[in-house]
């Protein structure tokens, strides 16, 4: 279907491409995840997520290298956000996408579906 106020250039596909590479990752999506409720700093998601910091500091670089968050100084501290407003409702019509998948197929050693 065809969308209605938007014709898909290369640049659309390079985004979607972006934000599907941070989805691929298990703690990057759930940093964009946890910043569609509402900003945070790294510590905080580090603690939410279950990660060290230097892992939660690797992650926001390449998220923020992706364009998807951006930083804004907090006192000394930074404070994450998702850096377009359309982010978090699209975020949230995925998390409504029901996917029925074997859980042998799709691994970290990559898909064996056929």
């Amino acid at each position: 279907m065809p969308l209605a106020d938007t014709t898909v250039t290369t640049t659309h596909a390079a985004a979607i491409a972006r934000l599907g590479y941070a989805l691929s990752d298990a703690t990057r999506t759930g940093v964009l995840l946890a910043l569609r409720e509402a900003p945070a700093r790294p510590s905080d998601l580090a603690d939410t997520l279950g990660v060290s910091r230097q892992v939660m500091s690797n992650q926001l670089a390449c998220l923020r290298g992706c364009g998807l968050v951006e930083a804004t100084r907090d006192g000394r501290r930074s404070l994450y956000r998702l850096a377009d407003p359309h982010l978090a409702p699209a975020l949230g019509e995925l998390v409504r996408v029901v996917l029925h998948v074997d859980p042998t197929c799709c691994s970290n050693d990559g898909c064996t579906c056929s």
